[in-house]
């Protein structure tokens, strides 16, 4: 059963050349790109067997569903350029693809990690999403921009391997990366006529703090779980400060 996976990007060198090999098992891949700045498409263009598309950054839900487009295949492997697949969790995708019995989509779960080590709590112990489904089945959510959501027709399970996410290469990255959900998740707010107040500049971020760092035993995680809660909790901050910003305009 053929496969297509996809991956969009927006000044991935670092990441570009490790994801498209570890894609090996995809019958067709392709890059959807939004206009990189750094050595992105010189990299993915050095492999004969990538697809590169160019194309304008709206949000993740619009750019994925576009990708998905693209696809000549009816199963979708979707990948940020921050995941890796394991040798195991190949071995489950092909025989899952492969199988009468296959569902619509996959969720997968995944092992985050920092700095090349493992972050085992901070509310990733039950962190899934899809990232395999049969194209005709699914569509993402043009209401989630950020956090997207896929929508799926019909039967859905859980592969047993784990995707690896290296989504924290360090501070200055992630805090980025926060600021940047932050910005968008403002928008999803604006849109559906939020007006913050104090509760969400002060009361939110702090209770998503201490639900991560606490209840989901972030303080387990060292010094890089208090790094993670707290920028986590920064994101939100991030969200209602720029969506007051929106709503005085």
């Amino acid at each position: 059963m053929p496969l297509s996976a996809l991956i969009i990007t927006k000044n991935e060198e670092h990441n570009i050349a490790s994801v498209i090999e570890n894609l090996n098992i995809a019958d067709e891949i392709i890059v959807v790109d939004s206009f990189s700045t750094d050595k992105t498409i010189a990299i993915a263009s050095s492999y004969n067997n990538v697809k590169i598309v160019q194309h304008h950054f709206e949000n993740y839900a619009t750019q994925r569903n576009y990708a998905v487009r693209l696809a000549k295949n009816s199963w979708i492997l979707f990948l940020d350029a921050d995941e890796r697949l394991t040798p195991e969790l190949k071995e489950e995708i092909l025989k899952t693809i492969q199988s009468k019995e296959a569902f619509s989509a996959y969720y997968f779960y995944r092992t985050f990690m920092f700095k090349n080590t493992r972050i085992r709590f901070c509310g990733s112990q039950t962190d899934k999403i899809f990232r395999l489904f049969k194209k005709e089945n699914a569509h993402y959510n043009l209401e989630k921009i950020v956090h997207e959501k896929l929508i799926v027709t019909g039967k859905t399970g859980t592969l047993k391997n784990k995707l690896i996410h290296y989504s924290y290469r360090n501070y200055s990255d992630y805090k980025q990366k926060m600021i940047f959900y932050g910005k968008l998740k403002a928008k999803e707010a604006f849109k559906n006529g939020i007006k913050p107040t104090f509760f969400h500049f002060y009361i939110r971020p702090m209770y998503l703090f201490l639900n991560k760092y606490l209840f989901r035993l972030g303080f387990l995680d060292g010094k890089n779980g208090i790094i993670i809660c707290y920028l986590k909790a920064f994101s939100v901050y991030t969200r209602f400060q720029e969506l007051k910003k929106m709503n005085s305009n």
